[in-house]
Formats: C-alpha cells, structure tokens, sequence
C-alpha cells in the first residue's frame, strides 16, 4: 500500500515515525510518502517537506506567512495526484491538514487522522469539516472519544497515548556517561523545555534563567531542539551553571530532579518521566488576547491538568509568569514532600492514557479499513 503522511510539527514527527514502523511490520510491502521531520526520514527516504520550515507560531506569525502557507497547500496537492496514495494519515497540524482533507475527500481518497486536532479547547466548529472530511479519526486522549461520539455522534477510536511507547521503549542512558559527554557536572539537575520555535524559545529562556543565580546548588539545562542550532542557543549561556543539551530531551529528563516547561506536548513528556514541573506560557500580547477570547471553556492549558482534570502542575500564563511567581513554585517542586505529590498523580495518569501500543494499534486500524 502507498501512505501519504503530513505531520507538521516536532511532535508530528515523534508519532509519524513510530507509525511507519508499526505500518511497515502490518504491511511489508508499505511505501512512503510523507512532510516531516528527521525521524519520519530515518524510517524512509521520502521526506517531501520539513516541519521546521512549516512552523509557524501565533496568529499573527501566520498572516504575515500566508503566501508561504498557501504555496505550500498548492504543491502539497500536486505532490498527492502524482502520487496517488491508498490513504491519506494526518498528524494533528489541523491549519493545514484540514484544509487538505477537504480537497482529497472530494477526489475519493482515503482520508485519517492520528492525534486529533485540540477543537475541544477551541475552534469547536472544526467537527463539521471533519465528520465531513475524515474517514477515521483516531484519538490519544481518553476524554476525547466521549467528545466527539457523546457530543458530536461522531465515531473515533481511542489508541492510547504515543507518548508511553516512545518513553519506555527508548533506550537507556548511563547517567554518569550523559554527563560526562555533555560536561555536566555532579549538581542537581533543572531542566528548562522552552519549546521548539525561535520567538517562543526567546520569550520562554528570557525569564527562567532569571531565577537561575538563585539556585547555586543545581544546574540549569535548556533542552536543544532539534529544529535550532547551537548558536541560536549561544546567547543564553552566559552563566556558569546553565548548560545546554541538544537534541536529546528524553535523556535529560531521564536524570532531571525538576524541570520548567512551556505549554505542550512537552508537558505530559515531563510527566511520563516522573519529573516535578512548573508549566509556563507567553505569547505575544495580541496572539495572547485573540486566544484567551476564542478558549473560554477550558480551565488548564497543560495536558497533564487537562487529562487529570485537576490543578497537578502549577501553570504560569504570560503576566502570571515572572521570575517572583517562578521562584516561589521552584521552591515547591524542589521540596520532597511536594514531589511525594507528583508522582503519586503521575502514576495515575499514566493509567488513564491507556498503556503501551498506540502506534500497533493505529497501524493495525488503518491497514484493516484500507485493506
């Protein structure tokens, strides 16, 4: 079978190659098509686009690209017709992916999507393009298939979530080794995840390594993303205890004591690692206000609070996060009475994601409805 795969984002990216791989044990024939990123790549030869040259941040960030975005919607589908896939599987990215679903659905192709768009925070109105759009839709969050087929008759399959697959299956690190190759030293670990876009990294490092000269008993480590090279992230490490790691998050959460993390699907990555956290958010002030107008039903802006339907992690959002509010939750999630707190919820939350076999699951789904 031919599978065309559009996924937009680091995430995207994460999921999309563990797809393929559990596409290509259903399926030994399977060729690939896909926009993504270095690991969809090292799964198959046939990158069309990279995310990092699709990310785009805000909604100003995406008027001043839309002749970009619609140059990209226009050769997106040419690529599709002379490719002329089984199935189209969409990755979240729901700007884009939508609008691509809408065309292909009226040319008769095969129309899913893995991780579905967030319409349950905003843009509720999306469902009509998707009931109307999407053959299958399969979801990672367990209150989302009440969502969709309670309140929208709409039939999903909920897989689980990706995430506990990637965690537990990637392999283990020497702590001593990790810190050794990345000159760290013996001190306590703070992870700093500032996202993966340079106006958000920016923004996100500018206050966390605020409070950095307070903690003279701990290192600071921002978390490189792979999208960024090392000397965007040079003018950051200007003090003797803030070092940088690129490119290997899931290491350095591995032997982190607390970290702070931009709103996310790093958020619940920390989570599954069992490490305390303080979620934090800042946009630009007129992206900030269009969407506090547009998201007013949903009380959280973390996934692990979201999912957990309580306040787990503390959430500093955009005046809210300055360096006396970050100081203070610090302290907290560096205290061990607090952390005792944590891991307790984690675990639970571990279990309300479904367990392992998402991709297997997904992969078995799709190769079944195209069969």
């Amino acid at each position: 079978m031919k599978y065309y795969i559009i996924a937009g984002e680091a995430s995207g990216d994460l999921h999309g190659s563990n797809l393929m791989k559990a596409l290509l044990k259903q399926d030994v024939n399977a060729e690939f098509r896909f926009w993504g990123g270095d690991l969809m790549q090292n799964v198959s030869d046939n990158l069309i686009k990279h995310y990092k040259d699709l990310a785009f941040m805000g909604f100003v960030e995406v008027i001043m690209n839309l002749r970009t975005i619609t140059k990209n919607l226009s050769f997106c589908k040419k690529d599709i017709e002379a490719y002329h896939p089984d199935v189209i599987i969409f990755i979240d990215y729901p700007g884009f992916n939508l609008r691509i679903a809408k065309w292909a659905k009226a040319l008769g192709y095969k129309t899913h999507y893995y991780i579905s768009p967030q319409i349950w925070a905003w843009k509720e109105n999306r469902i009509k393009a998707i009931k109307r759009d999407i053959d299958e839709m399969y979801v990672i969050l367990p209150f989302e298939k009440d969502f969709y087929e309670k309140k929208h008759g709409f039939p999903v399959h909920f897989v689980g979530h990706p995430l506990i697959d990637a965690i537990s299956n990637r392999t283990q690190i020497d702590e001593y080794d990790f810190r050794a190759k990345h000159e760290l030293n013996e001190k306590p670990i703070i992870a700093l995840l500032p996202g993966s876009r340079k106006q958000e990294i920016k923004k996100m490092l500018s206050v966390m390594l605020d409070v950095s000269n307070d903690y003279p008993n701990y290192q600071f480590v921002i978390a490189g993303a792979p999208s960024q090279d090392y000397e965007f992230y040079k003018p950051f490490l200007k003090k003797s205890n803030v070092h940088f790691v690129s490119n290997r998050t899931y290491d350095l959460l591995s032997v982190s004591t607390a970290a702070l993390v931009t709103s996310g699907t790093a958020t619940l990555e920390t989570a599954l690692f069992k490490v305390p956290e303080v979620v934090c958010y800042k946009g630009s002030w007129i992206s900030y206000q269009i969407g506090k107008r547009l998201v007013k039903h949903i009380k959280y802006i973390s996934l692990v609070n979201l999912i957990m339907d309580k306040e787990v992690v503390t959430e500093l959002i955009q005046n809210d996060f300055n360096k006396k509010r970050l100081k203070a939750e610090l302290d907290l999630i560096l205290d061990d009475y607090e952390r005792t707190k944590f891991f307790i919820n984690y675990y639970e939350l571990e279990k309300k994601l479904g367990g392992k076999g998402a991709s297997k699951k997904t992969a078995q789904l799709i190769y079944e409805k195209i069969s």
